[in-house]
């Protein structure tokens, strides 16, 4: 199989039941809205914490995936070192 490089994309994401943060990965050169646009039905998220609604760590692991149906909204943090964010 052909190996995609992707840029791993600092964000925050609310779902119907808490808030993921964690690293979404992106084609080179594409957008974080172009992942969410393609036919996958998941997300995945490394570096990840889940937050329940009232800000209590409910999980915290390596890897997750995301139901794309599941997703509210989605948002990319600045970058910390360059102060941009992959949007």
């Amino acid at each position: 199989t052909n190996v995609i490089q992707k840029v791993p994309v600092p964000s925050v994401i609310q779902t119907a039941s808490g808030l993921v943060r964690g690293f979404v990965h992106v084609r080179q050169n594409e957008r974080l809205k172009d992942e969410l646009e393609n036919d996958e039905r998941f997300l995945a998220v490394t570096d990840a914490t889940v937050s329940s609604p009232a800000g209590e760590v409910i999980f915290s692991g390596p890897f997750m995936v995301v139901q794309k149906e599941q997703i509210v909204w989605i948002m990319p943090l600045a970058d910390e070192q360059t102060g941009n964010s992959n949007s």
